[in-house]
């Protein structure tokens, strides 16, 4: 019994044709792989010089990436699910003993 969190959505006509929402999509969708590419990057960068210019497009792009989605959430074209307390209690604890596990080996 999840409840839905959107906004009204916003009508963008039905053809064959790449409407607004199909646009925003394709961009919001190669935001998240230039910022998993960078974050790569990041992570085999060889100097600090390369380290830092890579940064700042990865913050760049994280950046670029969250406005395109309160964008597309604002226009309803993303619609989230409220999940209740318990679940997200169960599945930390879930977790929790996982780390536990974890730190015991």
């Amino acid at each position: 019994m999840n409840e839905k969190v959107k906004n009204p959505k916003k009508e963008i006509p039905c053809s064959t044709e790449m409407n607004d929402c199909d646009y925003l999509n394709n961009v919001l969708e190669m935001e998240k792989n230039m910022s998993n590419n960078l974050s790569i990057a990041l992570n085999e960068a060889s100097n600090e010089k390369l380290f830092t210019e890579i940064e700042y497009m990865f913050d760049d792009v994280k950046k670029a990436q969250r406005e395109l989605f309160e964008m597309s959430f604002e226009r309803g074209w993303y619609t989230l699910e409220k999940e209740n307390l318990t679940k997200i209690e169960e599945t930390c604890n879930e977790l929790k003993n996982k780390m536990n596990e974890l730190e015991l080996e």
